[in-house]
């Protein structure tokens, strides 16, 4: 009876390690898989710097699109001497973006993530790599909207009346 319950233990022992192995070979193909798909087909990118006066919501690995398609992710955010938000953006090589273009923090719907979106400009000059765009807007604070909203509407009872 001895020698029955060693081997019921043993391969018990044995499923949980093939069990283990299985689940951190998943792991490193989801991180492996994960970091290859961030990077473009050649696996270079240069960066740009944008400023903001706010970037509420937006963070670190967030992405970069430009007509809706994701060209980059924001890899790094500092501030600047007079408070503003420095945000690195790492592009896809091969991309080229007018030195015109605006950087624009938006919202995928009301309550959803944000992102930069970048609108292009019409020059036949581009952005360098480590340059900054010259036109930039600020996130949209949803409150702040609100606010606004109900301002007009006191507003435009009060000259009602």
């Amino acid at each position: 009876m001895p020698e029955k319950y060693n081997s019921e233990e043993a391969k018990v022992l044995k499923i949980g390690l093939y069990t283990a192995l299985c689940l951190c070979l998943v792991v490193l193909l989801f991180y492996t898989h994960k970091s290859y798909s961030n990077k473009s087909e050649n696996g270079k990118s240069y960066e740009l710097n944008a400023r903001f006066g706010r970037t509420d919501g937006l963070l670190v690995g967030d992405n970069v699109r430009l007509a809706g398609v994701n060209i980059g992710k924001v890899v790094n955010a500092q501030l600047d001497d007079n408070f503003h938000a420095i945000l690195t953006l790492d592009i896809k090589d091969g991309i080229l973006i007018p030195d015109d273009s605006s950087a624009s923090i938006v919202s995928s719907g009301i309550m959803g993530n944000k992102y930069i979106e970048i609108e292009p400009g019409g020059s036949f000059d581009y952005l360098a790599p480590g340059s900054e765009f010259a036109y930039t807007q600020d996130a949209m604070v949803l409150e702040e909207l609100i606010d606004r909203i109900i301002g007009i509407g006191k507003a435009n009872r009060k000259n009602d009346k």
